[in-house]
């Protein structure tokens, strides 16, 4: 059974009873939902009161929570600290360990699979960036010649014009794309605790202040798949909004189909897969394996 994502957007209290997510509002339960059923929860609402025994059911249920700020857009996730794996000691040191040749393939693997993903989107979206398939193929070992980011400038403006940015900290199309990274980054930082990996130990990102650096990593080959939907909400001039259709679009993302490894299966069960894949590629010098979009 596919784990359910849910969006909490308006004021409620969160408590648990007979292991079950309670949403109280004006003293009236007006949603349960068993905590095993979940795989993330975002609390959308500044003024959404969480308890503690909440938080600690879905730690040890590998739930992951997003909580956002005034602009409803995720800043944070919490994750279980152990728990995820039941040989998760053994799994940290072989992740500790992994040599420097492989960490440089790896994410040139990575960088390959999300040019990929960029090129499927582009073609989807009716035009061309011919260079993309030449940055793919002169992809080497940990990317020194950053063939990522010279891909990005290209892809960007073949699919959102040439005056778009992207940035981060910018409204508009931007606070969509925002949206729906943090919550595929949820998603695949999910899956890689249950494999028993660090989230924090990046292939790449290393940066000291993230906690989630291997989901990072991971999650770049499905950015695109986020950026197709941002596409299509802002087709015909619409202004784009974080609004409820445009939530429910992005997080039906988790449960689109997905194609790895000649099977069809949701994308949320996927990131289980591919997250499992790069533990045994870290020691194995096996290839990694990406999900695929089916529609």
């Amino acid at each position: 059974m596919i784990k359910r994502t849910i969006d909490i957007s308006e004021p409620g209290y969160l408590h648990v009873q007979h292991r079950q997510l309670c949403v109280d509002r004006d003293d009236e339960t007006v949603a349960r939902v068993p905590v095993e059923d979940l795989a993330v929860l975002v609390l959308a609402n500044p003024a959404i009161v969480i308890t503690q025994a909440v938080i600690a059911l879905c730690q040890q249920h590998n739930v992951a929570i997003l909580f956002c700020d005034e602009k409803h857009l995720p800043i944070s996730v919490t994750l279980p600290l152990w728990g995820g794996h039941s040989l998760h000691a053994k799994v940290l040191r072989a992740q500790i360990s992994i040599t420097e040749p492989t960490r440089k393939r790896l994410w040139r693997e990575i960088v390959q699979a999300k040019i990929t993903q960029q090129i499927v989107t582009l073609e989807r979206a009716g035009v061309g960036a011919p260079g993309l398939g030449r940055l793919r193929a002169n992809v080497k070992s940990a990317d020194p010649s950053n063939c990522e980011a010279q891909a990005a400038r290209q892809y960007w403006r073949a699919l959102m014009g040439e005056t778009f940015r992207r940035d981060s900290e910018a409204g508009g199309i931007n606070n969509l794309l925002n949206y729906g990274y943090a919550v595929m980054r949820a998603m695949i930082a999910r899956a890689i605790v249950g494999t028993g990996l660090h989230p924090a130990l990046g292939l790449h990102h290393k940066n000291q202040y993230n906690g989630l650096c291997l989901a990072d990593d991971l999650m770049e080959p499905l950015r695109p798949w986020v950026d197709w939907e941002v596409f299509k909400m802002t087709r015909g001039g619409r202004a784009p909004a974080i609004d409820r259709a445009s939530k429910q679009v992005l997080l039906g993302l988790l449960a689109s189909d997905a194609r790895l490894d000649e099977r069809v299966m949701p994308l949320m069960v996927a990131s289980h897969s591919m997250a499992a894949g790069l533990k045994a590629a870290m020691t194995e010098k096996l290839r990694l394996s990406f999900p695929a979009r089916v529609h």
